[in-house]
């Protein structure tokens, strides 16, 4: 794979474990979850999945850049789009946001590579990436002929470029993290990979799902009320599946009658992101029913 040609910023590149002569600190116990949802899609229709992370810290984190490879003889990206995650106030709070965009993407669309970055330099906390949600969606197109069946794997790797430039040092590692007393402080991450699978989804289960008649628009931990809990749990199904999706290690994940009650963006089937936005437009009154 040749050299990507990536604008990189002056941040993320130092969070890069080869940048700088001095490592940068490691922070401990503590690892960013980072996962590509899966969907599918009819040869030669649109799709789009969410890049979502979890885990985050309370520092919360100043620089993040990463990639998302895929196989471009199946599927055309189009374009990526910044989540709801990153908050756009941060663009008025960064006057080197003026030169360049806090988040910057890159498509090459020949070798299947799909850059992205997110950096600021305030030293406001208060405008990094916290909490859990979606960081970035990616939309495109499945290839027109793409053979039914097919799964093209969507895998999260670091930006294959120099460590900076003129180093003629490979970068290989992911960078997350945040500058602290002039120094970098590096996070760790853990990825979960996702796909597009050409065709409808088959799946067989000897589960009995709940009877529709017991759905409770809305109501994804079935806790009996429509809350800010719900829109939450949502995301979080979303965002780190192994802990909180339907056979999530966490004791609070979503079940199968959750994911029912949660499912109330009537536009496309299953849980989205679009779900939580729909019940937190409920509870703000933005609209009068689920």
């Amino acid at each position: 794979m040749k050299t990507k040609k990536v604008v990189v910023g002056a941040l993320a590149a130092m969070l890069s474990l080869s940048v700088c002569s001095l490592a940068p600190v490691a922070a401990a116990g503590e690892t960013v979850q980072i996962s590509v949802g899966k969907t599918s899609a009819e040869a030669g229709a649109a799709f789009s999945v969410d890049v979502s992370l979890a885990d985050i810290p309370s520092s919360g984190i100043q620089a993040l850049d990463f990639a998302v490879t895929y196989d471009s003889k199946v599927l055309t990206i189009e374009s990526v789009e910044q989540g709801a995650l990153i908050n756009k106030s941060a663009e008025s709070a960064d006057q080197s946001a003026s030169l360049s965009p806090l988040f910057e993407s890159s498509i090459n669309k020949s070798e299947g590579y799909v850059s992205m970055i997110w950096s600021t330099s305030t030293d406001d906390a208060s405008y990094w990436l916290k909490g859990d949600g979606v960081f970035c969606t990616i939309k495109g197109t499945v290839v027109s002929g793409a053979a039914s069946g097919t799964e093209s794997a969507l895998k999260i790797v670091p930006i294959d470029r120099e460590t900076y430039a003129g180093s003629g040092s490979s970068n290989g590692d992911i960078g997350c993290g945040y500058e602290k007393d002039g120094k970098p402080v590096k996070i760790a991450t853990a990825v979960s990979n996702g796909s597009v699978t050409v065709g409808s989804i088959v799946t067989t289960t000897t589960t009995t799902q709940p009877p529709t008649s017991k759905i409770v628009r809305g109501d994804a931990n079935c806790d009996g009320t429509i809350d800010m809990g719900d829109a939450v749990l949502i995301m979080q199904s979303l965002a780190n599946p192994n802990k909180y999706g339907l056979d999530g290690t966490d004791s609070k994940h979503i079940t199968s009658q959750g994911q029912l009650n949660g499912d109330v963006d009537e536009d496309v089937a299953g849980l989205t992101s679009n779900d939580a936005l729909k019940i937190q437009k409920f509870l703000l009154k933005l609209i009068s029913e689920l």
